[in-house]
């Protein structure tokens, strides 16, 4: 190692090997970083898909339990479908009739749609727009307007 005799040591040698791990560290961070952000993204993506499909039956369920018009109905809709999505939508609700049978032992069918911020996250303006569409039968004891 060093020169003994005089007391005098050589200064230490580097390996090849000497401070790569900071150099795997400075590059990997950000790339193991980026990639746990998309799997939030995604995440957000299908958590939006189950509340728009939940928010589609709610919609259908609060439209179907309406008496009176189908304008009446298609309120209670819309109410329940934007109560439901509070805070998941990137802007309005939107809740369609799907072709509703508006009457005693009918159907009725709504469509809700949003756009989801999946990976507004990253930084990336991209939003998605999920439908979900859902049916709901309404009493055929009772009458509607």
């Amino acid at each position: 190692m060093g020169d003994r005799r005089w007391g005098r040591q050589e200064p230490p040698r580097w390996g090849g090997d000497a401070g790569l791990s900071t150099i795997e560290v400075v590059i990997l961070a950000p790339v193991m970083i980026l990639f746990i952000l998309v799997l939030v993204a995604f995440g957000q993506l299908v958590d939006g898909r189950g509340a728009v499909d939940s928010a589609a039956r709610d919609a259908a369920r609060a439209g179907s339990l309406q008496h009176g018009s189908h304008a009446a109905a298609m309120t209670a809709a819309q109410q329940a479908a934007a109560a439901t999505l509070k805070g998941t939508c990137a802007g309005n609700v939107t809740v369609r009739d799907a072709g509703s049978d508006y009457r005693s032992g009918g159907l009725f069918t709504v469509e809700v749609s949003c756009r989801v911020r999946g990976l507004g996250i990253l930084g990336l303006d991209i939003a998605k727009e999920i439908t979900g569409r859902s049916s709901s039968p309404i009493d055929p004891y009772r009458r509607t307007g």
